[in-house]
């Protein structure tokens, strides 16, 4: 697997496990699966950053996005 996708399935799911985290608290559960996504999703970055030979910065995270989302159109 490419490590920009790596980085890019990792940001998604732990954009997307934070509200379900803050929905859970709120209702007074335990935000259970939420926080394993977000723990998964951590993973996902840190193996990503790790892969990728000098690592990322913060101005190639866009430029990520945009090459995963250049090869999913194809």
């Amino acid at each position: 697997m490419n490590s920009d996708l790596i980085l890019v399935i990792g940001i998604v799911l732990g954009v997307f496990a934070l509200p379900a985290i803050v929905s859970a608290l709120s209702d007074g559960r335990a935000p259970r699966v939420a926080a394993f996504v977000l723990i998964a999703a951590g993973v996902l970055v840190v193996y990503a950053i790790r892969e990728k030979p000098g690592g990322y910065t913060l101005q190639d995270v866009p430029n990520a996005f945009v090459r995963v989302a250049a090869s999913v159109m194809r």
